[in-house]
């Protein structure tokens, strides 16, 4: 496979395999159900962060491009479409093969499908609450096609307004509100949600639509700020990165050290901690959309990961994980045979998304580059 490496940046690269390997990582604890302790914790919260990452990361690059589109001279609706278009091609397909092959394993077991699976055909699984114990991980996929929707949606309203105010403005305006919007929702579900435990706000707040798209505009709002401060994005990249690091371990330094419990400070948990993790992450951006370049030790497994990512996010839970415990039981293995099948899980998800990647993800994405494609879905 040849990589176009000068093409590429480095640190974001690092920043997407970072989170799926958190991801992926984290999710091996299905393998030992009886650890606990701090690592255990640790890993936990890596998995968490890890999708958090990721909207903040996708946050980003979407947004550069639709400040580009949005703002220019020539701007049309039909530059809004042909956007979607693009990353339909990158999204839609990988779901849409994944989720068939859930539904064969779940026929292949023996076991009745969940009533809401025509739901997850349209985005619709965890839109207003949580969704069924099927395809689990698939919860942050339609967090990201609504904020796709979402921002184009709303330009194309402030066109129809006319409203008199510069578009970087308008640009700006937009994705606070989007962040402003969301915030109040989890404000709402705060004040009307009895007393809960994580569980319940890891299934029914953390991966509900309703709840969760703002976690992509603070990756917008990075992008903007990207585009109309770039001395200050460039020059203070290290001091956001490190204020970044140092307010994320205060925060959880403070959470643990104080035992702020969700049953105790539900506000802390429904409405600032996942924000604020997400500003935590976007202060590293400005850092890490500037390293380009790294050794040929990191340069290739680390991009390599990071294109065959979303392939690993796909496959390597309801899929690879579950068919191993299926067909090998874990409970009567000893500590080190366990060892054995997390290497296994962790080899297998890296060789099929690989193969995922070249046979089916990367042709299909090569469409969008064909002059055909771009005359016939520019015009839509």
């Amino acid at each position: 496979m040849k990589i176009e490496y000068q093409q590429r940046i480095f640190g974001l690269d690092v920043m997407r395999a970072a989170a799926i390997l958190f991801v992926v990582f984290s999710h091996a604890l299905w393998i030992f159900p009886e650890a606990s302790g701090s690592f255990v914790d640790l890993l936990r919260l890596m998995g968490v962060m890890g999708v958090e990452i990721f909207f903040v990361l996708s946050g980003f690059l979407i947004g550069r491009i639709l400040f580009r589109i949005f703002t220019k001279d020539t701007f049309k609706t039909k530059d809004l479409n042909y956007f979607l278009i693009r990353r339909w091609f990158r999204t839609l397909p990988n779901y849409y093969l994944v989720l068939i092959i859930n539904i064969l394993i779940v026929i292949y077991f023996g076991r009745e499908h969940p009533d809401s699976l025509w739901s997850y055909f349209f985005f619709l699984q965890n839109a207003v609450d949580g969704m069924d114990i099927f395809f689990t991980e698939s919860w942050s996929l339609p967090i990201e096609e609504f904020a796709y929707i979402i921002c184009p949606f709303l330009f194309y309203l402030a066109l129809l307004f006319r409203f008199r105010i510069a578009k970087e403005k308008l640009f700006l305006f937009i994705t606070l509100s989007i962040i402003g919007f969301f915030i109040l929702t989890k404000v709402i579900y705060n004040h009307n949600t009895p007393l809960s435990d994580m569980t319940y706000w890891n299934i029914h707040l953390k991966a509900v639509v309703l709840y969760r798209i703002d976690a992509i505009y603070y990756g917008v709002l990075a992008a903007y700020i990207s585009l109309t401060r770039p001395q200050i994005w460039t020059l203070k990249s290290k001091y956001f990165l490190i204020t970044g690091i140092t307010l994320f371990l205060l925060f959880h330094y403070v959470i643990g050290a104080k035992t702020l419990t969700i049953e105790e400070f539900p506000f802390l948990w429904n409405v600032i901690y996942l924000p604020f993790c997400s500003i935590c992450i976007a202060f590293s951006l400005p850092f890490l959309s500037q390293w380009k370049k790294s050794s040929s030790v990191f340069l290739k497994p680390i991009t390599i990961i990071s294109l065959i990512s979303y392939g690993m996010y796909l496959l390597h839970y309801s899929i690879i994980l579950q068919l191993m415990r299926y067909f090998k039981p874990i409970e009567n293995l000893e500590f080190n045979e366990k060892i054995l099948y997390v290497t296994i899980y962790l080899i297998l998800t890296i060789v099929l998304s690989y193969l995922l990647y070249r046979v089916y993800e990367k042709p299909i994405m090569d469409l969008r580059d064909k002059p055909f494609f771009r005359k016939r879905f520019s015009k839509i």
